[in-house]
């Protein structure tokens, strides 16, 4: 070994020269800086590991009680039905009550695939059709799109459906502005309440007869939120992973909100608003690119309560493809961060509404769950533990890095039983995703670059398994520009070479993981998840 003591000077030029210089350099800054850093670096995320985890078990605890049958229902309800008379009144007790006048306002943008399914849903709903108008707010560029939503309001307006479409010269404020134009409108006046659906949702017809009663006899009630049901999860295993992701949010996390502080965030879809707390609480904004849950937080400070209903479901389409998941993923961990930023102080400044209250939506509901849960899985997981590797000074107890994971993981498998078995699976791919999420959310905090971007998330509808028969022949063309992601292929990179290191000279293992989560994110990174949609 004393051999190997050799002036760096003598290898001037030489590859191995190159490579004993940086082990130098490595070996002086290791020490005095990276080790330090790597510990500060572990202790954070350990203790944001600590403030997820007790998140999670706080909100199952929560659940299981609120599950309990002596707790009964909090909120009335009761159907409304008409009399021998035909007068109406409210069953039960008998006391006179009217149908409110509802709003059912359909926000969309280029929807070609999936426009018919709301609008001939909305228009299908059972309720007088003196007491409901259908509003179809289309902000669609393409002008053959546009005719074919005019000709479907047109359809169904022809069989007496009160439908109105209305359009806008421009796309200010996207969706948040499309909604708040429709709200001015003179034949809105006379409503009470707006249900709202996105171009892909489908109500069943009992939808309002379920949700309405409540706003009608709680007089404190703002929201009526129903759950989501995905008909299309079984499309691709990336399907799959968003349906246990969104089943736990909201078997669990909105469930709970719900249940504790009547809090949650809008869903911005599926929902049914008195228009007089929307009004209250200053309409639809578009500063951030999350305006339902903008409207939520700040008709909450007002003092209303929102309601989930868990056993109303509406069918609607999770994104297939890479691409539009990607962009609804930054839109709703931006979004939520941004709002964060703007929203905290008038928050803290709030009178209305009790300590307990602020704390639950700073802390809970925005801190833990919008931020802290984003950067955790990425920084810890994909960062700072495979860092370890490489400096064996620094240790992570086994309950931060198997133990608290493990159960977080499991606690996120309640919402979608079915799918249990896929758990290793979604924790690998949650953990590429965060990467993304966590890019955002920065993004959101600090107010740069992308901040306020907008893509209306593509849904396919039926046109791929129509269009795939006649393609079939074909050899679909692939834009390696579009397939490949540097981020993803950069990680994976930085995962393979850990978990080389860590079988070469380590003695912890996580080689395994290491090389499972390198080639998740290897897989993302050349494209190949989702649905394929070949190029015509």
């Amino acid at each position: 070994m004393a051999g190997a003591a050799v002036v760096p000077g003598h290898y001037s030029g030489s590859s191995s020269g190159d490579v004993v210089d940086v082990a130098a350099l490595w070996q002086q800054v290791k020490s005095p800086v990276v080790v330090p850093l790597l510990r500060l670096s572990v202790s954070l995320c350990l203790a944001m590991s600590v403030m997820l985890f007790a998140e999670k078990v706080y909100m199952a605890v929560v659940l299981l009680v609120s599950r309990l049958p002596l707790l009964g229902r909090r909120y009335r309800w009761e159907p409304i039905v008409r009399d021998g008379d035909g007068d109406l009144e409210a069953g039960g007790g008998g006391a006179a009550a009217c149908y409110p006048m509802v709003l059912v306002q359909i926000p969309m943008y280029n929807e070609r695939e999936v426009y018919h399914v709301s609008i001939g849903a909305a228009c299908g709903l059972s309720w007088p059709s003196d007491r409901i108008i259908v509003q179809v707010l289309d902000d669609s560029t393409d002008p053959v799109i546009k005719e074919l939503v005019r000709a479907e309001c047109w359809r169904w307006a022809s069989k007496g459906v009160n439908v109105k479409y209305e359009v806008r010269d421009s796309r200010r404020g996207y969706k948040a502005g499309a909604l708040r134009d429709g709200m001015k409108r003179a034949y809105v006046r006379g409503c009470d309440v707006v249900a709202i659906f996105d171009a892909d949702f489908q109500p069943d017809p009992d939808f309002l007869r379920r949700t309405v009663p409540f706003l009608l006899h709680n007089p404190d009630l703002a929201l009526v939120q129903a759950r989501w049901n995905f008909v299309n999860a079984d499309e691709c295993l990336m399907t799959r992973m968003q349906e246990i992701s969104l089943d736990y949010h909201f078997t669990v996390e909105q469930e709970v909100g719900s249940s504790t502080y009547a809090f949650f965030g809008f869903n911005g879809t599926a929902g049914v608003w008195r228009i007089s707390a929307l009004n209250e609480a200053g309409g639809w904004k578009d500063r951030t690119t999350v305006e339902d849950m903008d409207l939520a937080v700040r008709a909450s400070l007002k003092g209303w309560k929102f309601v989930f209903l868990g056993d109303l479901m509406v069918k609607n389409e999770l994104p297939s493809t890479l691409k539009a998941y990607r962009y609804q993923q930054h839109r709703w961990s931006c979004g939520p961060a941004n709002l964060f930023r703007k929203m905290l102080m008038e928050i803290v400044r709030n009178k209305k509404v009790t300590l307990w209250k602020k704390i639950h939506v700073i802390y809970n509901f925005f801190l833990v769950r919008k931020i802290i849960a984003h950067i955790v899985t990425f920084v810890f997981y994909c960062i700072v533990i495979p860092a370890t590797v490489l400096v064996p000074e620094v240790e992570i107890p086994k309950w931060g890095s198997v133990y608290i994971p493990t159960i977080i993981s499991l606690l996120n498998a309640v919402g979608t039983p079915r799918s249990v078995h896929l758990i290793v699976f979604w924790i690998l791919f949650e953990n590429v995703m965060s990467l993304h999420r966590t890019k955002a959310t920065f993004i959101g905090l600090l107010e740069a670059g992308r901040v306020n971007e907008w893509v209306v998330t593509e849904k396919l509808g039926d046109a791929l398994r129509m269009k795939m028969p006649a393609k079939a022949c074909k050899k679909p063309r692939i834009k390696i520009g579009d397939r490949l992601h540097i981020l993803e292929l950069g990680v994976a990179a930085y995962l393979f070479f850990c978990g080389c290191y860590d079988i070469a000279f380590g003695n912890n293992h996580y080689y395994i993981f290491l090389f499972l989560q390198s080639i998740a994110f290897f897989i993302v990174g050349i494209g190949y998840v989702g649905t394929f949609v070949p190029h015509s």
